[in-house]
C-alpha cells in the first residue's frame, strides 16, 4: 500500500478548488454609503468563522489524503470535514438571511439568490458526507472508486456554487465588504504551507 492513491490526490485538487468560493472578496474601498456599510460588516462578521472553519475542514482533507492513511482514516477524516463545510454554508446562509437585503438595486434578489445558494451547496456536502459514510472500507479497489465519485461529485461542486454570491458581491456591496477587516481576513484564507 505504498504510494500515495491517485485517487486521493483528485479529492484534494476537487477540494482546494472549491473551498472558499464564498469570500472573493475585492479589497477596494470607496467612501460608500452608512447602511451598506453597516449591511457588510454585519454579512463579513458572521461569515468570516464559517470560512474559516471551511479552510480547516479543506485542510484536513487534503493534510489526510496526502499522507498514506488506512481507508478508515479517510473516511472518517472527510465524513467529518463535509459534515463541517454543509453546517458552514448552512451558517452563511442564515447570516446573509439575518442580515437582510443590502440597500441596492435588486438588493432582495441577490439576497434571497445567494441564501437559496448557500443552502444548496450546504446540502450538497451533507449529501458528500453520506456518501463517504456509505464506502467499503475494507476493500482497498472499492473504496478508491467510491472516492473517485466524491472527487467528481466535488469538482463538480467546486464549478456551480458561487453565481449568485458573485452577484450579491457585484459593484457597490462587494465594495463595502471589501472594506471590513473580517471580510479581508476572510479572503486572504492562507491555503497551506507548502
Amino acid at each position: 500500500m505504498e504510494g500515495t492513491n491517485p485517487v486521493n490526490k483528485k479529492l484534494a485538487a476537487a477540494l482546494s478548488g472549491g473551498a472558499v468560493l464564498v469570500l472573493a472578496l475585492s479589497g477596494c474601498s470607496d467612501d460608500g454609503n452608512k447602511k451598506l456599510d453597516d449591511w457588510a460588516k454585519k454579512v463579513c462578521d458572521s461569515v468570516q468563522p464559517q470560512s474559516k472553519k471551511i479552510a480547516d475542514a479543506n485542510a484536513a482533507i487534503q493534510k489526510e489524503t496526502s499522507d498514506n492513511s488506512s481507508p478508515g482514516d479517510v473516511q472518517k477524516t472527510d465524513s467529518k470535514a463535509f459534515k463541517d463545510m454543509s453546517d458552514a454554508y448552512k451558517s452563511m446562509g442564515d447570516a446573509v438571511k439575518k442580515a437582510g437585503a443590502p440597500p441596492v438595486d435588486d438588493g432582495k434578489k441577490k439576497t434571497d439568490d445567494a441564501v437559496k445558494e448557500l443552502n444548496a451547496i450546504s446540502k450538497s456536502y451533507g449529501d458528500l458526507k453520506k456518501q463517504v459514510d456509505g464506502l467499503d472500507t475494507k476493500n482497498q479497489a472499492d473504496f478508491a472508486d467510491g472516492l473517485k465519485d466524491v472527487a467528481g461529485e466535488l469538482d463538480k461542486l467546486s464549478k456551480s456554487g458561487n453565481e449568485a454570491l458573485e452577484k450579491l458581491q457585484e459593484g457597490e456591496v462587494g465594495k463595502a465588504m471589501g472594506k471590513q477587516d473580517s471580510c479581508k481576513s476572510a479572503s486572504a484564507t492562507p491555503s497551506g504551507k507548502s
